[in-house]
């Protein structure tokens, strides 16, 4: 059956007796070029059918891996071969004329002296003229797994078979066996030539997968894939043609065919050749597949922009649209360590925790209490709000046993409900939660109400603060709130240590302090315990530490304890929660008043911190103890924000933060929880030194009046204040003024590396 060949010249090969690829070499260069390249594409004129080609290929690649004529096979195993029912393909009622076409013109080609491989291949391709380019390559894989079936199936059951026997007799395959280990490196060569064009078969199919609507002809890389598959296509024809030249080469041959050695080398130039092809679509396609996923991540991101802009009647798409939909159970509980389904959240109140898996111990262990007073105590039939844990995993990174044995850990300490497998949140879950909602590093509380609308963006700074006093944790809430609070020593500690609660019911006197400089804490101890006693004032005192309490504060601690100066909280998850009320308090009452006076919040990259924390400072001088600091972008110019001076309760935190920040000693001394004194440990150390000269004042004002008159000269406008705190760069206030002299501080970039 002839094949019509294009009329274009090609290089003729050399005529021999036998099939060679030896006269061909000078083609792997020339065939690539711009002539040959539109001969090739001139052969195309698809009619548009359609079908899937997969199946096909899986029975071609099945047959290929099973035909080496080298594998043995026993009665056993050909039965279990013929019980095989894996091998059904639809559309090969239509196809098997064309396979059975494409093998014979092969066979013939490659039987007859002079076969020219080039003119074979043009002459293939004009025959499946309209078929796709991946129809094409597979079909004629088809051919080939259908002659090398042939050979190898008789070659394989020649010895338990009596119609193989005789099949292999005339094709003296018996002959040919007995020599097998001389035949062995063409053998080889054969089959590693087709184990790559297996592969880039299944490449060029791939290509052919890609979603249309996100990879079309006309986009940039498609167009360069488009122009490397025919070249691909073409040479895996042309290497199955070779394949062919020398399977039929092998029938009826002497030994002198039998011992050469040369075809196994062009076997294997044509293998790498076909690697090498194999290889730069594999990396186009890889790329492909980024830009797809990048474009469905976009829209999956877009989508979830409008779910959230949109009123609903209740939750249950935002949910299922953050907790992958197509799991029925995509939630643990976290009391019974059962999954359930997100149904059970429908209507509620849902406040989603969201962090990565650096969680601090003190951070979830204070949660857990404030989530287990809710849920676990009187209140627990109400089950007014529900938590759920949206973990944001770092996707550069692989999902490993060490990460998944540290989210296991976190969440065996949750008693409310996470995700059952936490890779399975969508990328653009992900994505939105960083840029919608600003989440960084710190851990964020989203509160969504029964409709799933975003009514807090970060509930956290209310749950520090009130706990589930909070409740319904919107801001309209929060505002009312502090409208309700004043400054008091109830609000500064709340219910972190019971025995100050209890010392504030008895009217006794109490001392708070915190710094880590131990000297003074010794003075400062033993001066004031003594002037208690001369004054007959009850007093207790409780050292509080520093924020991010670390191995110094532990030192310190253990030396307050062994040395019985004061108080002191041995639970660091204590400390933490005092420090993180405080930084709460100052969040909470900015955000107030940025919204009661319209002050807009921008996003700027001067003044932020990388990584970390981000700092405020007046006059601040390079300080090594707390990294290098660059000035950023000074607001001295702006007037103050009215209202902002006069708010009592954040000048005394912004005081009590700005002390930390500078690595001050400070004091806080109370009579019950109103009556307060605060003040830099330094000066008050300088004061109480001073106590003879004001001591006759405690009679008839009391010790904190007097103490307070006491203090007035020591308060000088010459000061340097400093604040410091966590964060993330976009949240930085653009106005934080100081709590001393109330003016606007300038903003500067702090780097810190503080190894305790």
């Amino acid at each position: 059956m002839a094949l019509t060949t294009t009329s274009a010249t090609a290089p003729t090969m050399a005529t021999t007796h036998r099939p060679s690829l030896r006269g061909e070499r000078h083609l792997f260069s020339a065939s690539d070029d711009a002539i040959v390249m539109k001969q090739i594409q001139g052969t195309h004129t698809p009619d548009g059918r359609d079908f899937d080609v997969k199946p096909l290929m899986r029975v071609v690649e099945d047959g290929l891996r099973r035909a080496s004529p080298t594998a043995v096979v026993t009665q056993h195993a050909s039965v279990e071969l013929l019980e095989d029912k894996g091998h059904q393909v639809e559309s090969i009622e239509l196809l098997s004329f064309t396979i059975h076409r494409i093998a014979s013109e092969i066979s013939y080609k490659c039987s007859g002296s002079g076969n020219d491989a080039h003119a074979t291949t043009v002459g293939i391709l004009h025959l499946l003229s309209t078929f796709d380019w991946d129809a094409k390559v597979v079909l004629v894989m088809a051919a080939l797994a259908n002659n090398y079936g042939q050979f190898g199936l008789t070659a394989q059951l020649h010895a338990v078979n009596p119609l193989a026997k005789s099949i292999a007799t005339l094709k003296q395959l018996p002959e040919l066996l007995e020599h097998i280990e001389v035949l062995r490196p063409r053998l080889d060569a054969v089959n590693n030539l087709i184990k790559a064009l297996i592969d880039v078969t299944w490449c060029i199919i791939e290509f052919n997968e890609l979603p249309p609507e996100h990879m079309g002809a006309e986009t940039p890389e498609m167009q360069v894939a488009l122009t490397h598959i025919p070249t691909a296509v073409y040479w895996t024809i042309r290497s199955i043609i070779a394949c062919e030249s020398q399977i039929t080469g092998l029938i009826g041959l002497g030994h002198d065919y039998i011992s050469a050695t040369t075809e196994a080398w062009e076997l294997s130039s044509l293998a790498h050749k076909v690697n090498n092809i194999q290889g730069h679509l594999t990396k186009q396609l890889d790329h492909c597949r980024r830009n797809i996923k990048e474009k469905q991540h976009w829209e999956a991101f877009q989508a979830l922009e409008r779910l959230f802009d949109t009123t609903h009647i209740d939750n249950m798409k935002i949910l299922r649209a953050l907790f992958y939909s197509k799991d029925e159970h995509p939630l643990i509980d976290g009391v019974t360590k059962k999954r359930v389904s997100v149904e059970l959240l429908r209507r509620k109140i849902v406040m989603l925790f969201i962090s990565d898996l650096d969680i601090s111990h003190e951070e979830l262990f204070v949660l857990v209490q404030i989530y287990n007073e809710t849920h676990h105590g009187g209140q627990a039939l109400e089950r007014r709000y529900e938590v759920v844990w949206l973990p944001i995993i770092d996707r550069h990174h692989p999902w490993d046993l060490t990460k998944e044995e540290r989210y296991n850990r976190l969440a065996s300490d949750m008693p409310w409900y996470y995700p059952n497998n936490p890779s399975m949140i969508d990328p653009a879950v992900v994505r939105y939660v960083r840029q919608a909602w600003r989440f960084d590093k710190k851990p964020l509380m989203v509160v969504l109400d029964p409709q799933g609308k975003v009514v807090c963006p970060n509930a956290l700074h209310m749950m520090w603060i009130w706990g589930s006093l909070a409740f319904p944790f919107t801001s309209i809430r929060e505002e009312a709130l502090w409208k309700e609070e004043i400054w008091r020593l109830d609000l500064l500690v709340d219910e972190i240590d019971p025995a100050i609660v209890q010392a504030i019911r008895d009217e006794r006197y109490i001392c708070l302090y915190g710094g880590e400089d131990v000297n003074w804490i010794k003075q400062f101890t033993s001066l004031l315990r003594r002037i208690a006693q001369e004054v007959r004032i009850p007093l207790e005192m409780v050292y509080v530490g520093k924020s991010n309490p670390k191995e110094r504060i532990k030192k310190v601690i253990n030396m307050i304890s062994t040395e019985k100066l004061s108080g002191y909280w041995q639970d660091t998850a204590m400390v933490w929660f005092f420090w993180v009320r405080l930084e709460s308090m100052l969040h909470s009452k900015m955000q107030l008043h940025d919204k009661s006076y319209g002050i807009p919040r921008h996003n700027h990259n001067h003044g932020a911190i990388v990584p970390g924390n981000f700092g405020h400072s007046a006059n601040v001088p390079g300080n090594p103890g707390h990294g290098a600091i660059v000035p950023g972008n000074p607001h001295s110019g702006h007037e103050v924000p009215n209202g902002l001076e006069n708010d009592q309760i954040l000048l005394e935190v912004m005081s009590l933060l700005s002390y930390d920040s500078g690595g001050h000693p400070w004091a806080v001394i109370a009579h019950g929880s109103l009556d307060l004194v605060r003040y830099d440990g330094r000066k008050l150390l300088e004061c109480l030194g001073q106590f003879e000269t004001w001591k006759d004042r405690v009679e008839f004002e009391g010790f904190l009046p007097a103490l307070r008159g006491a203090l007035e000269p020591y308060h000088t406008h010459e000061h340097c204040t400093r604040l410091i705190l966590p964060g993330d760069a976009g949240r930085i206030k653009e106005r934080v003024v100081c709590a001393e002299c109330k003016k606007p501080m300038e903003k500067f970039v702090l780097y810190q590396c503080c190894n305790d």
